[in-house]
């Protein structure tokens, strides 16, 4: 059986600088992050003492491209590395395998590059617009690009300009912990005597993209009220730091009345089941996804992950949480009663069970989506398939026509 090893490929629109990219998910390791390592393949002849400069950017866009008037703009590019990649300033740059071998397989005319994320920088998230939406993706995206120029400040003509859009991701720990977020809260009545209790506890502190959620509920119910039903829902909250905005979403929900009505001293404990996808959510304006690149199975944001010591406030860009929030209606007059369990929603990590099961059924769906694409054509020598974007691009036009 021969593995074979997925390239991205993507050349400028006169063809003549070229990008390969091994991977388009770059992680988030807390501690450290993974470097953007690629290489790229300039035609000697075009670039006539010319030089060639790469940068890595990260554009944050929080409103609308259609509602920028009168120069008002909704979104900051920030430029967060750069260098020149030809010629190469350090001749000694130590390479990835990934790097080792396209250079070897691509010639004399390929040249590698190395981009590093700044500590703290934020993840990938896009908030998913309407279904009618055609606009730009507003939320946190990477682009990487390269250019000709004679110097760094050129102005960067499109025909001599390559982007691609990457992601930057988080995983959950390798150890998932013993701790059971738990939440117990009471209420009283007005000239009435007793209280209802509601406890609410979760199996799991960290949950993966898929996975069931349990949340056992015990409610005692030692006043003169009765409970007529009991609503469940998995709540995405999301704060964009740059405007100072937060908000909320349910992403999964149900609504029960077994067990109830839970009359005056009477006792419940009952576990509920919710499974938050996005799948469920779709064309739902607000809710925040994992770095929609297009034509890919999409995730539900990960929940945002610090260091040690760090809160979530200390983070930027668009910090993400979840927490399950149980409501009681305690009838017209009585009122309702919630309490919340946060809990982290993460992809798991590399090298566990879940993400080999996970990563096998997304090379299946693959396989089977992009079996009659022509974009696609494979190296036997290296084994080495080119996913080319300028392919693609130019199908979907002619089946457009």
């Amino acid at each position: 059986m021969v593995v074979s090893v997925k390239v991205f490929k993507k050349a400028t629109p006169n063809g003549k600088v070229t990008f390969y990219l091994g991977r388009r998910d770059f992680i988030d390791h807390i501690d450290y992050c993974d470097p953007v390592d690629g290489v790229i393949v300039v035609e000697p002849d075009y670039l006539k003492n010319r030089k060639v400069f790469g940068q890595l950017a990260t554009t944050y866009r929080y409103g609308r491209e259609e509602d920028e008037v009168m120069g008002v703009k909704f979104s900051k590019e920030l430029i967060l590395c750069r260098e020149q990649i030809v010629p190469m300033t350090n001749p000694n740059m130590e390479m990835t395998p990934m790097q080792e071998k396209l250079v070897r397989k691509l010639g004399s005319n390929a040249h590698p590059f190395t981009f590093h994320f700044p500590p703290n920088s934020p993840s990938s998230v896009t908030l998913q617009q309407e279904g009618d939406d055609n606009g730009k993706p507003l939320g946190v995206e990477y682009t990487i690009r390269a250019f000709v120029g004679d110097s760094e400040d050129d102005r960067q003509h499109k025909r001599s300009m390559v982007s691609l859009v990457i992601k930057k991701l988080q995983y959950a720990p390798l150890n998932r912990g013993q701790r059971l977020p738990s939440s117990l809260v009471s209420k009283g009545f007005t000239f009435s005597n007793g209280k209802i209790s509601l406890e609410v506890t979760l199996d799991r502190e960290i949950y993966y993209h898929g996975e069931k959620t349990a949340a056992t509920v015990q409610v005692s119910n030692n006043s003169k009220k009765s409970v007529k039903s009991i609503k469940c829902f998995i709540v995405q909250h999301t704060e964009i730091t740059m405007v100072n905005a937060q908000f909320s979403k349910h992403v999964a929900q149900l609504e029960t009345k077994e067990g109830c009505p839970i009359t005056p001293g009477a006792n419940l404990t009952k576990t509920f089941y919710l499974i938050p996808l996005a799948a469920n959510n779709k064309d739902r304006h607000g809710i925040a996804l994992d770095g929609h690149l297009k034509d890919e199975d999409v995730n539900l944001a990960s929940s945002t992950m610090v260091q040690e010591g760090k809160s979530t406030g200390d983070a930027c860009g668009i910090v993400i949480s979840y927490s399950v929030r149980i409501k009681l209606n305690c009838g017209t007059l009585g009122g309702e009663m919630q309490t919340d369990v946060p809990f982290k929603l993460l992809q798991p990590a590399p090298g566990t069970i879940e993400k080999k099961r996970s990563n096998a059924m997304k090379k299946m769906k693959s396989i089977e989506q992009h079996r009659n694409v022509k974009g696609y054509y494979q190296d036997d020598d290296d084994n080495i398939v080119f996913e080319d974007f300028a392919k693609m691009r130019m199908n979907n036009v002619n089946m457009a026509d």
